[in-house]
């Protein structure tokens, strides 16, 4: 007669590197005690990453519009199109931004905005030549499914011609914004209009056939039950089974934070820290195919960050420079972090700071 294995036993197959199904980690998300989904995502790690290292990333976050069309509860960044309060930055003053990122050191831009309503495929093209011909060395990852489907809608023309010709124009990567939870039922009460999970996942599908480099992300605490966590975590690693034997890059990180309630429409409580923390070892758990998991200081802050590196985090995330869209819903844990004060917290975490790139390679280790 078949059991049901014991929590011990589903954290045993996954430490040895054999893949839990869905069940297995509803299972293990219900029962498991914190404790040992620490141990056991930390052993994951510690397989996959033995070098010691804690990666971060110098670069900044530009929001190139707050205008938005797609009304999520949750925003509290977005401003309707007939706001006074919303704007659009010009070529000049994201070209300005980007100056102050390279006299910081940094790599990479991570440029995206609200779902516009009027912007044409030659506006993003344009814009995206402009920063390579000034800036070429500056990596851009920019805009998110949502956004780059808004595109496809406005122009009237299939999402990947959108894709191939953002390409052409100077997208490195798209980013994984806009995810939330990957299943249908929570994505109708918490934002209709913003898509299905299955066009989430053709997006990153798309972009990873052309070469682009795409990461993953989460947000929880709206409500969802462990099913739909379950599910998206699946998906994710579904769509990256795919993309490996299609001998693509697929996904090269994953991130999760907990949804922030202040002056959102939604409203809500906050997930506590320990809840983020069981988030991030049961990812690292569920995605055998992810190299890198990464932590959120932005939304946790630095303390609940610096502990997620031993709940199966191996990466401290980036400095930000800039950062709008989760502080405008209240997390007040500052918006950008120095490439100092990073060293700090993997250090006081027991790790040796690594700089890298937005595809993971590294540029610069650095002193424990």
């Amino acid at each position: 007669m078949h059991t049901l294995a014991t929590t011990q036993e589903l954290l045993g197959r996954a430490v040895a590197g054999e893949r839990l199904s869905l069940e297995d980690g509803m299972q293990l998300y219900h029962h498991a005690a914190s404790d040992d989904l620490r141990e056991a995502a930390d052993a994951i790690r510690r397989k996959r990453h033995p070098e010691g290292i804690v990666t971060y990333l110098v670069d900044r976050n530009i929001n190139y519009t707050n205008v938005c069309i797609i009304d999520c509860g949750f925003c509290a960044f977005y401003r309707k199109p007939a706001s006074p309060e919303g704007y659009l930055l010009s070529n000049e003053e994201i070209g300005h931004k980007i100056e102050q990122l390279l006299a910081w050191g940094g790599t990479r831009i991570l440029l995206q905005g609200g779902v516009h309503p009027y912007l044409k495929l030659d506006y993003y093209t344009n814009l995206l030549r402009y920063i390579k011909e000034r800036y070429p060395t500056i990596q851009i990852d920019a805009f998110s499914p949502v956004e780059v489907w808004n595109i496809a809608r406005i122009m009237k023309i299939p999402l990947s011609e959108v894709l191939e010709e953002l390409k052409a124009a100077g997208l490195d990567g798209l980013p994984g914004g806009g995810a939330e939870i990957l299943d249908n039922r929570t994505r109708n009460t918490i934002a209709p209009h913003k898509g299905t999970w299955e066009s989430w996942i053709e997006a990153e599908r798309q972009a990873q056939r052309l070469g682009l480099t795409t990461s993953a992300t989460m947000v929880f605490g709206f409500g969802e039950d462990v099913e739909e966590r379950s599910l998206h975590l699946t998906r994710l690693r579904d769509l990256q089974d795919e993309s490996l034997a299609f001998n693509s890059n697929g996904f090269t990180s994953f991130i999760c934070w907990s949804y922030q309630p202040d002056h959102t429409a939604m409203g809500g409580e906050r997930a506590p820290g320990e809840e983020y923390l069981r988030m991030v070892a049961f990812s690292r758990l569920m995605l055998d195919n992810f190299a890198n998991i990464s932590a959120s200081w932005p939304s946790q802050g630095a303390e609940l960050a610096r502990e997620a590196l031993y709940w199966g985090a191996n990466d401290f995330g980036s400095t930000m420079m800039e950062e709008n869209v989760v502080s405008a819903a209240g997390a007040d844990v500052g918006t950008c972090m120095t490439v100092e004060q990073i060293h700090e917290q993997i250090r006081k975490a027991g790790f040796r700071p690594a700089k890298r790139d937005s595809k993971y390679g590294i540029l610069g280790t650095f002193s424990a």
